[in-house]
């Protein structure tokens, strides 16, 4: 089910049926192959690009439906399971993937029954290319992976000036000193006074979309996000790098091609990365996302030397939450499969399974005393439970809608959620009890983070609206668009 709001970039629900996964992907329209003006036609940088928008989703390397891997050269050349090459080199009609094209029946590939046929134009620059050789272009291996090859010859779009719709807020964090939030934009992070709301700092980044963020203990800024369906990344940031210009009084950060602003580029994958943890010394960082993998890198001998030390496959599906238990030997995750899990770092096996929420897994924390774990999700509650023998319920909370972001304040024994309800609501961790509920959103709430003094809460929805509430007593601190250029009426605290 898809909503109708006009955002910068297309909401894409290819989570599922769900309603509240639209939290996740937020992608454009792939840009349509046309034939080259002059020149021959490249494989890699025309035809290509056309298989991994049209044909990838079934004939990677992993599904392979038909036994046909359409990622590599060879793989098109050796065909599927009838091992007839698909191409004839200079002799189009001679070539059977353009039959398979072209067919108007069930044969026709891709198969009527998935959407509409591929348009001529495209269709074009393939006859094209066979009939001026099917040449692979110099440099290239027949093995080379065209995922791979079609990823590193990307280059991310500089961030419009100003937007022409409002951008979703899917992940932001307070600066160390609690005096700004960062946001994640399009393209860019967006850093803005939490004082005023106004912008104070943009960063171009690889990453179309930011999905989750946190400061590292030397201040530095790791983010996880990606390209839906392309890429994924994670990257370490420094915000207080020195700026590559100034424009209309914004600091403009390059973090794509400085080596001061961007410090490391920790993770690359083939689709999004959606969750983040750290422990609290930095030293060890953990990440998950839609490969359905989590990683665990070892960040104390610096960035430069930055270790992967485990590759995790604990799940059936997408993993949308990562928490790192206080001893740094346990690991708690939630998925897409259902399921919450505790997985033991240094055995490197899983622990418990909690079953509860009969529906995705939206985000996970640990208490503090690492004897009872948080999960949250569609099923509109947050539930807690222990983390070792049966993983006993203890209790749970609710929301009336989807639950899909928690975050634990670091200096009180109080967890934040947000909700497809849009509102946020603080709970207390020991007991279970509502706090309080911080209301005034308008839309779904996709993020939500303590400031470091525990003293605020900012949430980000996906009408691009931060709200930032004091947490001691719910005032409304601040309410803002975080969407650069946008013009969008801002609620004053009240005084």
């Amino acid at each position: 089910m898809l909503r109708s709001h006009r955002c910068y970039c297309v909401l894409c629900l290819a989570l599922g049926l769900t309603l509240a996964l639209a939290f996740f992907l937020l992608a454009p329209p792939p840009a349509s192959a046309q034939p080259p003006k002059k020149g021959p036609v490249s494989f890699i940088n025309d035809v290509a690009p056309i298989f991994k928008e049209n044909c990838f989703a079934c004939h990677d390397a992993k599904k392979r439906k038909g036994k046909l891997d359409l990622t590599t050269y060879e793989g098109l050349r050796k065909g599927g399971s009838r091992e007839l090459d698909l191409v004839t080199p200079g002799k189009p009609d001679e070539s059977l993937i353009l039959d398979m094209l072209n067919a108007t029946d069930k044969g026709r590939m891709p198969p009527p029954e998935t959407g509409d046929a591929l348009p001529k134009a495209k269709i074009a620059v393939i006859e094209q290319w066979i009939k001026e050789g099917a040449r692979l272009d110099n440099g290239l291996t027949p093995k080379a992976d065209l995922l791979r090859e079609l990823r590193v010859r990307w280059v991310p779009p500089v961030p419009a000036p100003a937007y022409p719709h409002a951008v979703p807020i899917t992940a932001l964090a307070f600066t160390p000193d609690g005096k700004k939030v960062v946001a994640g934009g399009n393209h860019e992070l967006t850093v803005w006074n939490v004082a005023d709301g106004k912008l104070d700092k943009r960063v171009r980044t690889r990453a179309e979309r930011a999905y989750a963020m946190l400061f590292l203990p030397d201040g530095k800024l790791a983010v996880a996000g990606g390209r839906p369906g392309q890429e994924g990344d994670v990257r370490i940031y420094n915000l207080d790098a020195a700026p590559a210009k100034t424009e209309v009084g914004v600091t403009i950060l390059d973090g794509v091609n400085d080596k001061n602003v961007l410090v490391k580029h920790l993770l690359e994958s083939d689709d999004s990365i959606l969750c983040l943890d750290a422990s609290a010394d930095g030293k060890k960082l953990v990440c998950g996302g839609c490969d359905r993998l989590v990683n665990v890198f070892d960040l104390s001998g610096g960035y430069a030397n930055a270790k992967l030390e485990q590759t995790i496959e604990n799940h059936a599906d997408w993993v949308f939450g990562v928490a790192l238990a206080p001893d740094r030997q346990h690991l708690l995750t939630g998925s897409r499969d259902k399921t919450a899990k505790v997985w033991d770092l240094k055995t490197k096996e899983s622990v418990l399974t909690f079953p509860a929420h009969q529906n995705t897994v939206y985000a996970v924390a640990v208490a503090k005393d690492g004897k009872t774990g948080f999960s949250a999700g569609e099923d509109n509650q947050l539930r807690q439970w222990n983390t070792s023998g049966e993983a006993r319920q203890l209790r749970a909370m609710a929301h009336s809608k989807a639950v899909l972001r928690m975050t634990h304040n670091p200096k009180q024994p109080l967890l934040a959620s947000c909700s497809s309800d849009q509102t946020v609501r603080i709970w207390n961790e020991q007991s279970g009890s509502a706090v309080r509920t911080l209301s005034g959103h308008t839309d779904w709430i996709y993020s939500v983070a303590f400031s470091a003094d525990g003293t605020l809460v900012a949430a980000g929805a996906h009408n691009g609206e931060v709200r930032v509430w004091k947490v001691a007593d719910g005032t409304l601190v601040k309410a803002f668009n975080a969407t650069p250029g946008y013009a969008a009426t801002a609620e004053a605290p009240k005084k």
